[in-house]
C-alpha cells in the first residue's frame, strides 16, 4: 500500500475486533471446574483433620474423668468410685456444695456427654470386673463416636488403673457397649495426644 493511503478495516470485522466485556461461558466453566478439583482435593483433608480434633479431646476427656474418679475415691472412700457421670457433675449449672451425688468434678458438658455429645464423643461409666459393690473398687469408663467416620472412628476406654485403651470398630458403635470385658480387649493407646 502506497505511503499516505489509510487503510479502512471493513464493518464486520471491526466489531470482531471490539473489546468483549465480562467472561465468557467456557471461561466461567473452566473456573467452576478447577474450584470443584482443588475442593475434593481439601474436603478430605478437612474430615480427617476434624476426626484427629474430636479424638484427641475424647482423650483429654478421658483423662479427666479418670482424673475425677481418684478425686472422687479418695473423698467419698464408703462409696468408693462412681458409676455415673452425674455423681462426678454438678447438680446443675452450679454447684454451691459437693456431695457424693453430685461432686462437681466435671462440667455440666462432660457430666451430660452420656446422651449429648461432648466433642463429637458420647461417654459412659459403667462398673468394673468385680460387677458391683459396696464401696465400689472398679469402673470403666467407655467413649464412642457420636457419628462414626464423621466425628471419629475409634473407640476408648479406661479403666481405675488409668491406662487408655483403644479400638477401632468397622461400623457405629454404642457407648453402653463399652464395658469392663470389652475394655481389657482394646489395644493400650500409646500415642501422647
Amino acid at each position: 500500500m502506497p505511503l499516505g493511503h489509510s487503510y479502512r478495516v471493513p464493518k464486520q470485522l471491526g466489531s470482531m475486533m471490539r473489546k468483549q466485556r465480562g467472561f465468557s461461558l467456557i471461561e466461567l466453566l473452566i473456573v467452576v471446574a478447577i474450584i470443584l478439583v482443588i475442593a475434593t482435593l481439601v474436603i478430605p483433608s478437612l474430615s480427617r483433620a476434624r476426626i484427629a480434633a474430636c479424638e484427641s479431646n475424647a482423650v483429654a476427656s478421658l483423662r479427666s474423668l479418670v482424673s475425677a474418679e481418684t478425686t472422687y475415691n479418695s473423698a467419698y472412700p464408703q462409696t468408693g468410685y462412681a458409676l455415673t457421670l452425674a455423681q462426678l457433675g454438678p447438680p446443675g449449672s452450679t454447684c454451691n456444695v459437693p456431695s457424693s451425688a453430685n461432686a462437681c468434678l466435671i462440667d455440666n458438658g462432660l457430666s451430660g456427654s452420656g446422651t449429648t455429645p461432648h466433642s463429637g464423643y458420647l461417654f459412659n461409666i459403667t462398673a468394673g470386673r468385680s460387677g458391683g459393690s459396696s464401696p465400689e473398687i472398679d469402673y470403666t469408663i467407655g467413649a464412642a463416636a457420636a457419628s462414626y467416620n464423621v466425628s471419629g472412628v475409634r473407640n476408648f476406654c479406661a479403666q481405675e488403673d488409668g491406662v487408655l485403651r483403644y479400638s477401632i470398630p468397622t461400623s457405629q458403635t454404642t457407648v453402653t457397649s463399652i464395658d469392663s470385658n470389652t475394655c481389657i480387649g482394646y489395644s493400650t493407646l500409646t500415642t501422647d495426644y
